[in-house]
């Protein structure tokens, strides 16, 4: 990790992705998806899903329905997909170290932000779990923010989270799992490291400047971060 800290120096604040690197919702997207594919023959399988991993529910649809050739237009599918999923994301769980990074970086008073590219009304649902330590935040950036243009893999969502934070981009610090928002996050100017889906290829996050397997095997010291009590 030195090359990074020689590259971008001390991080200043830290930005969290959510899907799949926060909370485990991942297989809800998979299960209402197959769902509605199967009302129409049809079979949702990683081919497709390791492309949509980390889109904006716009572009996720639009990407979806032509992929299944689904007899319906992008918007309809997301009118169809929203009670299932709404139904769903209430259980979400929290992924390996979420919880006590989140709490370890709080108590040490390193700025920290959610940005995501769900809409605020799904951040809701999905962290209903989760109130206590989701309040730790600083700022929370979800895909239907007014000052956010456009979703990932556009840089907006991170900048609007860096912005508020008052830290500069380059001393921001991004945990990803998906390739498209490792490229918001690069797109920003910010350090990105990729905590990759079990089943997705490690050279898709080849533009990210670190690759870890889960949020516990995070060395906060390497990133100029105050170190864990316990190490």
């Amino acid at each position: 990790m030195s090359a990074v800290l020689d590259e971008f120096g001390p991080i200043k604040a830290v930005i969290f992705d959510m899907d799949g690197l926060l909370l485990d919702t991942e297989g809800i997207y998979t299960e209402v998806t197959s769902i509605i594919a199967g009302r129409f023959g049809r079979t949702f399988d990683w081919n497709i899903k390791q492309n949509i991993i980390g889109r904006g529910a716009a572009d996720l649809a639009r990407y979806v329905v032509e992929a299944l050739e689904l007899p319906m237009t992008a918007e309809e599918f997301l009118v169809i997909r929203e009670p299932l999923m709404r139904e769903r994301f209430p259980a979400a769980q929290a992924m390996p170290g979420a919880r006590e990074l989140v709490r370890h970086l709080k108590d040490n008073r390193i700025p920290i932000a959610v940005g995501t590219s769900s809409s605020s009304q799904s951040f809701a649902q999905k962290t209903t779990l989760h109130r206590d330590w989701f309040a730790l935040f600083d700022a929370i950036v979800t895909a239907d923010d007014p000052q956010v243009g456009a979703a990932k893999p556009a840089p907006d969502i991170f900048l609007t989270a860096a912005r508020r934070l008052g830290v500069a981009p380059q001393d921001c610090l991004v945990f990803e799992d998906s390739p498209f928002g490792v490229t918001a996050a690069k797109a920003a100017g910010m350090t990105a490291i990729a905590i990759p889906d079990a089943a997705m290829a490690d050279e898709k996050y080849a533009h990210a400047d670190g690759i870890l397997r889960t949020l516990k095997a995070f060395n906060p010291r390497s990133f100029g971060l105050p170190a864990f009590a316990w190490t």
